[in-house]
């Protein structure tokens, strides 16, 4: 057994409902086996276990692993690609990379950066948009196995509009994506995702078919792009007689309690209504909307309706790994939103990065760190003299800390992090 001594920020109860920030200054987690078997004052743990190993993470703060909603594998080498609206950005930057996935060696170069990038960032785990190549979805998952991290993916599906090389057929699509579940699935830290790319690029046929394959693969979850962009809603619609976007999947029977919907920048009253009843759950990506000028997304709406909402960093339209960043973003977001915003602060940030993407992913075990959890953390230790470093200094609560830590926290300000225990990232 360990003990980790140190100060502990997270988010058990939902903050949205009332729940407050837990802040534990010269804590100690016991942690066995990568599960923590107690918590409480740091000289109480080391009493009642003096022979232990102490971890001395008194010079820094610790934090939940994240836990990303959303992200595409393949898209790493298109960050950065400003200055288009979804659709044509898509065209110039991001599908020229998905196309080059077919080659095995490079997918697997491009496949260690990402998995390399999220640990950085203090992500251990992440919902990821995999490659419409089956072999690159094998680079993705040996890669993230090699890392230790948390990763639920799967096989792209589209079947008409995009680059002929990316299209598939409903036959070999669920033929593919079962293999790949096959080899895949609860193996170690991995889980498949059923990832068709976006109604606008899927048929019915093959929406049906990602409807089989959630039914063929137990505890599957289902992953796709919602009401992003209004060109792209309005083309959505004429394809699928005039349907709201929602229900392009909901006649699939693929809106449930496993299903992530990236976006929902313009949804409808009544699609609200559908992801609330039916407990899906929304990424919210708010870097990547601003960059791609979608819109300002509308969190008081869907608190209002009861639909859930986690962060994704969506890279590579999105600009980074870190959901600090993406918090801080969300933030701005929602004041720039004046009276139909949702005010957040520091303490929503922190559930949206960690514990609410946790319940997302269906990872119980992840997200705060209580007894019962597994110890899935990350230390904070800016350089002596950094921006972030002299706001901590100047902090005059652990919430205002944790508000100078979304606004001025970078990757380089991440030490260490630790998955089931096991240091990944030094």
């Amino acid at each position: 057994m360990t003990i980790f001594r140190g100060t502990f920020i997270d988010t058990p109860e939902n903050p949205f409902n009332g729940g407050n920030l837990r802040v534990d200054s010269d804590t100690g987690l016991l942690v066995q086996d990568g599960v923590i078997v107690a918590r409480g004052p740091f000289l109480e743990i080391r009493s009642a276990h003096p022979a232990e190993q102490i971890v001395d993470l008194t010079d820094g703060v610790v934090l939940p692993g994240f836990v990303d909603t959303h992200v595409h594998f393949p898209q790493i080498r298109a960050v950065g690609g400003l200055g288009l609206p979804l659709l044509e950005w898509l065209d110039r930057y991001a599908l020229p990379e998905e196309a080059r996935m077919a080659d095995v060696s490079y997918a697997t170069g491009v496949a260690n950066e990402f998995v390399r990038g999220l640990a950085a960032a203090g992500t251990t785990s992440a919902l990821v948009f995999g490659a419409h190549y089956s072999d690159a979805v094998d680079a993705l998952f040996n890669a993230a196995s090699g890392v230790g991290l948390r990763i639920t993916s799967g096989l792209v599906l589209s079947d008409r509009l995009l680059r002929p090389e990316l299209l598939t057929t409903p036959v070999r699509a669920y033929a593919e994506s079962l293999a790949l579940a096959n080899r895949w699935h609860n193996v170690g830290r991995n889980r498949y995702a059923v990832t068709p790319r976006f109604s606008l690029s899927c048929t019915d046929d093959l929406l049906a078919t990602c409807r089989e394959l959630m039914d063929a693969i137990p505890g599957a979850l289902f992953t796709s792009h919602v009401n992003e962009n209004e060109a792209e809603i309005a083309s959505v619609a004429d394809l699928f007689g005039g349907a709201d976007y929602v229900t392009t999947y909901d006649r699939h029977g693929l809106v449930d309690r496993r299903t992530v919907l990236a976006h929902n920048v313009h949804p409808t009253d009544v699609e609200l209504k559908v992801l609330a009843t039916s407990g899906a759950t929304v990424a919210h990506c708010p870097t990547s909307n601003a960059a791609l000028g979608s819109g300002l997304f509308p969190l008081s709406r869907h608190l209002q309706y009861g639909v859930r909402v986690a962060l994704g960093s969506d890279v590579g339209a999105g600009t980074g790994f870190s959901l600090l960043k993406e918090g801080l973003q969300a933030y701005f977001c929602q004041q720039l939103l004046a009276d139909q915003g949702r005010p957040l602060t520091a303490a929503h940030l922190l559930y949206l990065s960690t514990a609410a993407g946790a319940e997302a992913l269906d990872l119980p075990h992840v997200g705060h760190l209580s007894v019962g959890q597994h110890f899935d953390a990350q230390l904070l230790r800016p350089a002596d003299g950094s921006p972030l470093a002299v706001g901590l200094t100047h902090a005059e609560d652990t919430e205002e800390a944790l508000a100078r830590i979304f606004t001025l926290g970078t990757p380089a300000d991440v030490q260490a992090v630790w998955i089931n225990g096991t240091l990944l990232h030094s």
